[in-house]
């Protein structure tokens, strides 16, 4: 008898544990910034101490969501609602970084970077400015891009370091640039409700490096997908059997850097095999399958 106590109170502890460990991750972004994921959770599987969830805010308002590799000093993912757009750019705004990164800053917004080298205090943190300066076959690529974004802040928001990655040129504005517009069209068109987008990378250990020092990391593939519930039944099939979820990813570089499109959970099976993720990795919450309606069958 004392030993089947004994097992139901390690149960009980375990249940606590999990419980509380759930709710220290939910802890660590706000209610306004859970608006961003679909069911407001985030990706599950992603666990490693040198990662940080950052609610990304500007002008006072948050604007989406950013889990960071303060090692590797790039973001692991972005997390964003699409915005109906005609894809204009906005790029007269300057690079910012992100002060909840640093320890000697009390600012919950991102902001633009001091002049001169006065910010040692923040780059041991995340990337900086001079970290790009010299990398010429690599542009600041954005996991959330501005031409999926309406309000010029939220296009404002999207450029910031913890928000871009060193992308190959070629890469950049070839391939993936081209499947950005065609995942605008698309939501544009047959989305009918909120569309939640997650765009990532997958590292392999190439870095950029300054003054000998690896300083960011060169993401190996690109991904993303969406989470669109609420679209439209009647749309052509070939765009109709790409919801409510679909995905795509492409190699970061010069040459076979096709754009592979795929279901949601294969891109997962994908990266399970290629990165850092655990069995459990899920995108989207109950793989962006609605509640039933109380009145279905």
């Amino acid at each position: 008898m004392a030993m089947l106590w004994s097992l139901v109170a390690l149960i009980a502890a375990l249940l606590a544990g999990m419980l509380e460990v759930r709710a220290s991750v939910e802890k660590e972004l706000s209610s306004e910034c859970r608006e961003f994921l679909y069911m407001g959770t985030p990706p599950v599987g992603l666990e490693d101490h040198s990662l940080k969830k950052i609610c990304q805010r500007y002008n006072f308002k948050p604007r989406y969501v950013t889990l960071y590799d303060t090692i590797d000093h790039v973001p692991v993912y972005s997390a964003y609602v699409f915005k109906r757009s005609d894809g204009e750019k906005m790029v007269d705004v300057p690079w910012m970084y992100e002060p909840q990164l640093s320890t000697s800053s009390d600012t919950g917004e991102m902001q633009s970077f001091p002049q001169g080298h006065t910010h040692q205090n923040f780059e041991d943190a995340q990337a900086v400015l001079e970290d790009y300066a010299n990398a010429i076959n690599y542009e600041r690529g954005h996991l959330n891009p501005d031409e999926h974004q309406a309000d010029p802040d939220d296009k404002a928001a999207t450029y910031t370091l913890t928000n871009v990655v060193p992308q190959v040129r070629e890469f950049n504005i070839g391939p993936w640039k081209t499947q950005e517009h065609r995942i605008r069209k698309r939501l544009n068109n047959y989305c009918r409700g909120k569309a939640y987008v997650v765009t990532g990378i997958t590292t392999s250990g190439n870095m950029i490096r300054r003054h000998n020092i690896d300083r960011v990391a060169i993401p190996t593939y690109m991904w993303s997908a969406y989470c669109c519930t609420d679209f439209d039944h009647n749309a052509p099939y070939e765009e109709r059997y790409r919801f409510p979820a679909f995905a795509h990813y492409g190699l970061n570089d010069k040459v076979n850097n096709k754009i592979v499109e795929l279901s949601v959970k294969k891109l997962e099976d994908f990266l399970k095999s290629s990165t850092f993720v655990d069995k459990n990795f899920q995108i989207f919450m109950d793989d962006c399958v609605p509640p039933a309606s109380p009145h279905s069958n």
